[in-house]
């Protein structure tokens, strides 16, 4: 019978990644791997183990073959029903939170997984927190990471403004309610980019990714309506490609929108932007 280092020596993955799949499958810590290397491993795990390793080996992301990927601090579920979250995305978050008044309310438009939804909440209790998608699988899962973690959210399906609230939400926003902040991560891949044909991109929800077009048609749809969503002096903010910056302050400046400001990511390029309502 195999035992954990006779695996481990023998998964062609880097050790990294097959020390990853083995926790995974047997559920023990990274010390525990070391102190029980020579334990067996039962046939019905070496066979599940070789099975993730091979779904690894053809490119399948390590999220979606985990279940999971941290996200501000927290675990948070996905499949590949949504987006792999991305460090980048943090700073989406916490401009969120800088502009977001103390019993404010905030809108997360194609919420996805739910990360920026549901850790807002979490970082500001206080808040009101409306997520939305117009995939029920994305918002099942979001739906998942919020019982989870705790938080109280009011849920909507439909494509950005035309989102309709669940009834079955824990707590209901009034009816046209106006926010203080409306954030979005959308699809802002143009059509025909090479990165969807490379790394875990080719796994990924298409229709997440792309707009199919130039990359900047969803975030023209929500600019054109948001000011009806947002509270005089209220906030949009988009994270967006890093050579689009320029582009999303135009179409903000078009719509209407003032103060408009884009900030950079670790790696000093454009990725959110945000803007005031009139």
């Amino acid at each position: 019978m195999t035992t954990i280092a006779q695996w481990l020596a023998a998964c062609p993955l880097p050790k990294n990644e097959a020390r990853m799949l083995l926790q995974h499958q047997t559920g023990f810590s990274r010390s525990q791997l070391i102190t029980r290397d020579g334990d067996a491993l039962p046939a019905a795990d070496s066979a599940a183990l070789d099975a993730l390793a091979a779904r690894r080996l053809a490119g399948e992301p390590m999220a979606y073959i985990l279940g999971r990927r941290e996200f501000y601090g927290r675990e948070f579920a996905v499949s590949p029903a949504v987006l792999i979250p991305r460090p980048e995305t943090e700073h989406l978050l916490e401009a969120a939170l800088q502009v977001l008044p103390e019993g404010g309310s905030l809108w997360d438009l194609g919420t996805g997984s739910g990360i920026i939804a549901v850790s807002a909440k979490l970082e500001r209790p206080d808040a009101r927190v409306r997520a939305s998608d117009i995939s029920a699988e994305a918002l099942a899962m979001a739906r998942r990471n919020a019982r989870t973690l705790g938080a109280d959210i009011e849920w909507a399906q439909g494509s950005w403004f035309d989102a309709v609230p669940a009834a079955d939400s824990p707590f209901r926003l009034p009816e046209n309610e106006k926010f203080d902040v409306i954030v979005s991560n959308p699809p802002y891949i143009e059509a025909g980019d090479a990165h969807l044909a490379a790394g875990d991109l080719r796994f990924e929800p298409q229709g997440a990714l792309t707009d199919f077009a130039d990359g900047l048609s969803c975030i023209r749809a929500i600019a054109a309506g948001a000011c009806q969503h947002l509270k005089s002096g209220g906030r949009l903010l988009f994270e967006h490609g890093y050579n689009q910056g320029a582009a999303v302050r135009e179409i903000l400046a078009a719509a209407g929108f003032t103060d408009i400001a884009t900030q950079t990511d670790l790696a000093g390029l454009d990725r959110v932007t945000s803007a005031q309502a009139a």
